[in-house]
C-alpha cells in the first residue's frame, strides 16, 4: 500500500467516525486503527521520501548541467566572437597594407613614367643636337665644296701643247 491509499484510509476513518455532541467537530475513532495507519505510513514514507529526493537530485543535476552547457556555449560564442573580431583586424590590415602597397606602386609608376620621359626627352635632344651638327657639316662641307668649284672655274689650268 502507497501513502495515498492510507490517507485515503484515514478520512475514511474520519467520516465514519462518532462526532461529539456541543464539540465543535470533535469526533470518536479507533486510536488502533490511525496507528496501524502512521505505522504503514512511516514504513511507506522513506521509499516516497527517497524517490523525491532522486526527482529532486536528477532536477539539480539536469539544472547543473544546463547551466555547465549554457556556461560552455557562452565560452565558445565569446571565442568565436574574438575569432570573428581578429579575422575581421587581420582583413582590416591586410586592406590598409594593400592600399599603402598601391598607392607606393602608384607613386613608383608615375616616377618611373616621369624619368623615362625625361630619358626619351634627352637621347631625342642629343639626337637632334647630332643631326643638328651633321646636318651643319654637310652644309659646310657643300659650302667648301662650291667653294672650291667656283675657285676652279677661276684657276685655268694651262694647256701643255
Amino acid at each position: 500500500m502507497n501513502i495515498d491509499e492510507i490517507l485515503n484510509m484515514i478520512d475514511d476513518m474520519l467520516e465514519e467516525a462518532w462526532s461529539l455532541p456541543f464539540s465543535s467537530g470533535r469526533c470518536v475513532v479507533d486510536a488502533q486503527k490511525v496507528r496501524e495507519c502512521i505505522e504503514d505510513i512511516r514504513l511507506n514514507l522513506p521509499g516516497e521520501i527517497k524517490q523525491a529526493k532522486m526527482i529532486v537530485a536528477d532536477r539539480n543535476d539536469i539544472i547543473k548541467q544546463a547551466e555547465h552547457q549554457a556556461e560552455a556555449t557562452l565560452r565558445k560564442a565569446e571565442e568565436r566572437a574574438r575569432m570573428l573580431i581578429a579575422q575581421e583586424e587581420i582583413v582590416k590590415q591586410a586592406q590598409e597594407k594593400a592600399a599603402d602597397i598601391i598607392a607606393q606602386a602608384q607613386v613608383a609608376a608615375k616616377e618611373i613614367r616621369r624619368a623615362s620621359h625625361e630619358f626619351s626627352d634627352s637621347i631625342l635632344r642629343q639626337t637632334e643636337e647630332n643631326l643638328a651638327a651633321s646636318l651643319k657639316n654637310v652644309r659646310d662641307t657643300r659650302q667648301a665644296l662650291r667653294n672650291a668649284t667656283g675657285k676652279s672655274k677661276q684657276i685655268q689650268i694651262p694647256k701643255e701643247d
